[in-house]
């Protein structure tokens, strides 16, 4: 028998409830962070918490999943677009209470041990995104959206990012004195590994290696968006790793 396709496996996990949501349609992006989207039959201007290109998302006709934002002119949040059966998470905002949810609840066995000091925490001239306390030993840990598919790779960027090569060389100068990670969060149904994007960012690709070999260490988790029962679901709490891009 055909098992249905909200069904979902029982070694993924719930981790996130989104609330009401509203399935959308995609009309044209407007700028960096507004899409105008149709939500039955009307337009409105919706929010999105993601500043990558995200061309083969943000496509007219594309179905998406939007939740109310309050008043004001963008009156909803596009959060997740249709992939397959199930949703992509493109909203960094989500992302990173999916990823701050797995290490309260300890699914995240690299991090085992480990807490929360900060967020938004001062390492030389950046801001990264978290410092983490693993048994005593602070960790720096920044977090990268990857929501570009490549079959069953997830990637990133989609873009060339001056801010995500300023991130790795500051946690790879901090790495010769302590301990530092990039962790890509690959928030696309059915995937299978992480790899970066070469051909966006050469010189990015370039330092993700460098940095690599230098002792940062470079992780990956799975996770996607089920319209059936509105949850945010972790798939793969260590996905695979590919850095040797052709």
């Amino acid at each position: 028998m055909k098992s249905k396709s909200n069904k979902i496996p029982k070694i993924e996990r719930k981790i996130l409830h989104v609330g009401k949501v509203f399935e959308c349609e995609v009309v044209e992006r407007v700028n960096r962070f507004v899409v105008n989207v149709k939500v039955g039959k009307k337009c409105h201007k919706a929010w999105i918490n993601n500043t990558g290109r995200l061309q083969e998302f943000l496509v007219k006709g594309r179905k998406g999943f939007c939740m109310k934002k309050g008043k004001g002119k963008t009156a909803y949040r596009l959060f997740s677009i249709k992939d397959g059966k199930l949703g992509a998470v493109i909203d960094t905002q989500l992302q990173m209470r999916a990823f701050e949810k797995c290490l309260e609840m300890n699914f995240i066995p690299w991090l085992d041990g480990c807490k929360m000091i900060k967020r938004n925490a001062r390492l030389g001239e950046s801001l990264i995104d978290y410092l983490l306390d693993c048994d005593g030993e602070k960790i720096y840990l920044e977090v990268k959206s990857a929501v570009l598919r490549e079959k069953k790779y997830a990637m990133y960027p989609d873009c060339p990012s001056a801010r995500g090569r300023k991130h790795i060389k500051e946690l790879m100068d901090y790495s010769k004195n302590g301990e530092a990670m990039i962790l890509f969060i690959a928030a696309l149904p059915g995937i299978k590994a992480f790899k970066p994007n070469k051909n966006a960012d050469e010189k990015l690709y370039d330092l993700l290696l460098e940095s690599h070999q230098k002792g940062v260490k470079i992780k990956a988790m799975n996770i996607y968006y089920n319209q059936f029962d509105s949850f945010i679901y972790l798939s793969n709490p260590d996905l695979r790793v590919n850095l040797q891009v052709k």
